[in-house]
């Protein structure tokens, strides 16, 4: 065996396993397995034009000397973005941590307590320093946060306000740059007019049904809001802040204020700016738009036994049931940074973050002061960590950059300057001693600083905020890092063992894919520093993006979307933006197939398209008869089809070329849905099945990891026809000739993690690439043939084979009293996480294996399901307490005085004799999820606060 080749070490069956898994499957080798699987039309002819493979140690040496290409400069840029100082026991125990890095969106709550409780932490921290009543698990970025605060007071409008068509929303002119264009970006396709201006000459007319204000502004002034939020109300205009989350420790809280939406990002609670990204944004608003407010929610219920559970709440709002009616898409988060930021506030706890907001606040004074003594006149009549200052920029700059400093040039005379926790006395005097050499004066250097409190023109905090007892309790290391440990246990991730959830491909995340992240070169900096000091990025991005076009066949990508849903919404995008260059501005008709994934509806709707449901055919394939008399039909005004392949079914369908050339045909274009693009990568590609445009999950199909629900980054890939309206950003020009404007907040989006993928394939190369499809093909198959005899699997290919996943169709045990769900929990007992559940057929399992996991692995799944499926056959529905309803067992009711059930200890606990070698032990019984809908809390206090 190679030692050094990575391919071995991330593909799990070995060569010597091969011979048993073919025999298995019923085929010879991988060729006649790849033969019966995969549409021969659609094969690439050559291998991928890919580097050669590094091994992991030539690896390390290259991102290691590449890094150093990057200059990490003292950063005063501001923006919304700040050096931070991420306390090591957070580092260490959850950053650098496959315990909480590789875990799974919180589905199966029961498995999650300890991811659960930490976001509850992230939750009460938003909502207590917001003033607000009501916060969700985290969002992408405050850019994005905003358009979805926007699109929520849309959606809140007056029953006059909706029947009058009142559309116009007011942005002020302090807002964010890049918040500013995502907003430009997302009001226009579904009908919202933007109107930018000064807050304090706002008319307030009936006209506009919201507004957005930014607090503190872009250079730092702060304004006290209450009478305009208080105008606004009396005029049914409802108000957005978006809020600097660090100074909401010393300043007056929006919600004091009357805001309805208070947004911002938790970046600067020990999440490093990794230029650009991932961070987690926040969203709190009114307890009465709960039903309208986007992303998961994090809620306090009970278990079967009404103990204290957490569980994800109001999940009837998902893309995955409302479609295009959605108000939540539930893969727009970034839990992992949340968890980190959550954390930042446990441990420094309220009087923490206050003396960090105050030692901001008084570098800021301190400076400005000392500025102004040098005739550098700082001109914001109140701020909280920015000064404003007139000065010769060009000459500023060239001594700054001269000493590895960088401030935000306004223009040739204005001058921001922003300050953060790692500020120190020794800073303030080198900025000091560089406007003191560009200015030709002395300086006198100072020793102390100034007391906080000044230059906030009675905007000083007042109220208390997180009083709650998990955040002050643990200010020593020890204590947080037991605290840490303490929840990591009651997580099922990757660590533990396999998991196989269909479309969402929870492959190996190597550690040497990850050790990068934790680099300083990589993870310092600023997303808008000048792109010379970023080259080592631009490099290693630049690479990426013509990696990805190799896989894809096409001709560009963008990195900036970051999730899958922003690049399912700016694909289609770039296809309005296409139609409408042509002047087909008529062309708004989406296509998409029954059999789509949930996310295709609803974010077709946010690009103002109307859509069209197409037929799927028994076998659960597209019914190309029907898209053709479709697309005949809408053929003057088609704008695109969305399409998943292999299909949401788990199936190559044979006919992907004659519908792409169908809609071709009728004038529109096509997206292809990447999310299973981990059956196509060596095998075929997008442009090759006929697409125009792809979105590809970096989280799934390329190693990054999904961090509990987030990170996730989602680039899409375009043909030359679309290359030109690629998404640009208003601080760091990119994109297309023809640009769309910014669709995230950072313009290379969640950049620190591109490091992840950019390894992974540099790494494989074409060879492992291809071997890595052609395993996850296998792994399936494998499955597949194993679990057939005992379960239904619903679709297969035309030669009986599935592509990477497949369903298993679990409806029939309904006569046993058996639900899907009840499979899910029961899965738990023996260790493993369940695969997804009832998507994209209710009542079935979705079950995806990927090439990392080893025969020993997959067979220990199987003989999972097996085993559960005679438990089901014993099952009777006339005596539902049985051991499936009753399930997860948890080690309380294992060590009880008293055991009620009729069936042993031994068979709830320790069904099969691997389980004791590793044994995990659910920490709570089933959830109550309608308990929680009904009772809905989500902060830390006690449920009896809030029980009748």
């Amino acid at each position: 065996m190679r030692t050094d080749a990575f391919a071995l070490r991330h593909i799990g069956p070995r060569e010597t396993d091969l011979e048993h898994m073919f025999k298995t499957i019923g085929v010879t080798d991988m060729t006649q397995l790849l033969y019966e699987t995969f549409p021969d039309g659609i094969r690439l002819k050559n291998d991928l034009n890919l580097d050669p493979a590094m091994t992991e140690y030539e690896y390390a040496n290259h991102i290691f000397e590449l890094g150093k290409k990057n200059k990490v400069f003292k950063s005063y840029i501001g923006l919304g973005y700040h050096p931070t100082i991420v306390p090591a026991v957070i580092q260490r125990n959850i950053f650098e941590n496959p315990g909480w890095y590789t875990a799974y969106t919180p589905y199966q709550a029961e498995i999650a307590q300890g991811r659960l409780e930490a976001i509850l932490n992230f939750q009460t921290t938003v909502i207590e320093l917001t003033g607000m009543e009501i916060a969700n698990a985290s969002l992408l970025d405050e850019g994005t946060a905003a358009a979805e605060a926007m699109a929520l007071l849309f959606d809140v409008r007056s029953r006059d306000q909706k029947k009058n068509n009142v559309n116009k929303f007011f942005v002020s002119e302090e807002i964010l740059p890049q918040t500013l264009s995502i907003l430009q970006t997302r009001s226009t396709p579904v009908g919202i007019e933007l109107v930018v201006g000064n807050h304090e000459t706002f008319d307030f007319s009936t006209e506009f049904f919201g507004a957005i204000l930014q607090y503190p502004g872009k250079y730092g002034q702060v304004n006290d809001y209450s009478s305009f939020i208080a105008k606004a109300q009396a005029n049914e205009i409802k108000v957005a802040v978006a809020a600097d989350i660090l100074s909401l420790a010393t300043l007056t809280s929006p919600g004091e204020m009357g805001a309805a939406v208070v947004v911002g990002t938790t970046q600067r609670f020990g999440v490093p700016m990794g230029y650009g990204g991932p961070h987690a944004a926040f969203f709190a608003t009114k307890d009465e738009y709960k039903r309208s407010i986007p992303g998961r929610i994090i809620g306090v219920s009970i278990d079967v036994n009404g103990n204290r559970a957490l569980r994800m709440a109001l999940g009837t709002r998902e893309q995955h049931i409302k479609r295009e009616k959605a108000t939540s898409n539930i893969c727009t988060a970034q839990v992992l940074l949340a968890v980190m930021a959550g954390m930042y506030a446990v441990y420094h706890g309220p009087t923490g973050l206050k003396y960090i907001a105050d030692k901001v606040h008084a570098s800021a004074s301190t400076t400005a002061e000392a500025l102004n003594k040098l005739g550098v006149y700082q001109t914001n009549t109140a701020f909280f960590d920015t000064i404003l200052v007139k000065a010769d920029a060009q000459k500023v700059k060239a001594v700054a950059e001269r000493n590895e400093v960088n401030f935000y040039y306004v223009d040739g005379e204005t001058i921001s300057i922003s300050f953060n926790e790692t500020t120190s006395i020794a800073d303030i005097n080198q900025i000091i001693s560089i406007f003191a050499e560009a200015t030709g004066k002395e300086y006198t250097p100072i020793e102390i600083l100034l007391p906080s409190g000044r230059n906030m023109e009675g905007l000083e905090r007042k109220s208390t905020f997180l009083q709650h007892e998990v955040f002050n309790s643990y200010r020593s290391e020890s204590q947080l890092m037991r605290y840490i440990k303490k929840l990591e246990r009651k997580d099922l991730s990757l660590n533990h063992s396999m998991i196989s959830l269909g479309s969402c491909t929870m492959k190996l995340n190597a550690a040497s894919e990850m050790l990068p992240l934790s680099m300083p070169n990589w993870n310092s900096i600023h997303p808008f520093a000048p792109v010379e000091q970023a080259e080592g990025y631009i490099t290693m991005l630049k690479k990426l993006e013509q990696q990805l076009n190799v896989v894809t066949g096409f001709a560009a990508t963008t990195l900036q979307p970051n999730s899958g849903a922003q690049g399912e919404y700016a694909g289609l995008m770039a296809i309005r933006a296409y139609h409408q260059s042509r002047g087909d501005n008529h062309r708004n008709v989406c296509l998409i197939p029954s059999s789509a994934h949930g996310t295709n509806p609803a974010s077709a709707a946010m690009a103002g398209m109307k859509i069209i449901v197409t037929k799927t055919t028994p076998e659960g394939n597209i019914d190309v008869e029907d898209l053709r008399a479709r697309a005949i039909e809408h053929k003057d005004d088609l704008s695109c089809l969305m399409v998943t392949y292999p299909s949401t079914h788990g199936v190559y369908e044979s006919s992907i070329i004659e519908i792409t050339q169908l809609i071709h045909d009728n004038g529109g274009l096509v997206y292809m849905d990447g999310a299973n693009m981990n059956a196509q990568v060596g095998l075929t590609n997008p442009a090759t099945i006929g697409a125009d445009v792809c979105h590809l999950n970096l989280h799934k199909t390329f190693a990054i990891p999904h961090g509990g629900g987030g990170p996730g980054v989602g680039p899409i890939c375009v043909n030359e026809k679309l290359a030109p309206f690629l998404p640009t950003n208003p601080v760091l020009n990119v994109g297309g000739d023809q640009a769309i404007t910014a669709i995230s907040s950072a313009p290379y989006g969640s950049a620190l993690v591109c490091l992840i993928s950019y390894g992974y394939i540099t790494m494989l190369g074409a060879e492992g690439l291809k071997s890595a499809t052609e395993h996850a093909i296998l792994n399936a198959n494998y499955m597949k043939a194993r679990l057939e005899k005992h379960y239904p699997v619903l679709y297969s290919g035309e030669c009986g084979r599935a592509a990477h996943e497949m369903i298993l169709d679990c409806r029939s045990f309904k006569q046993q009293g058996i639900e899907v769900t009840d499979i899910a929990k029961r899965l738990m007992d023996y260790g493993f996480h369940a695969p997804t559940v009832s998507f994209p057929v209710a009542g079935t399992l979705m079950v995806e294996p990927t090439e990392s996991e080893d025969l020993a692995e997959l067979d220990r799944f199987c003989d999972a399901m097996i085993s559960i499926r005679k438990e089901i056959e014993v099952a009777d529905i006339e005596n539902p307490n049985n051991v499936l309803k009753n399930a997860p067992h948890t080690l309380a009711m294992l060590t009880n005085d008293s055991w009620v059930f009729p069936y042993t200890r031994e068979q709830a606990a320790y069904p099969l004799e691997y389980i004791a070698d590793n044994k995990f032990w659910p920490s709570v019984r089933r959830v109550d999820d309608a308990y929680g809908d009904r009772n809905l809390v989500c902060s830390c206090a006690p449920i009896e606060a809030y029980m009748d």
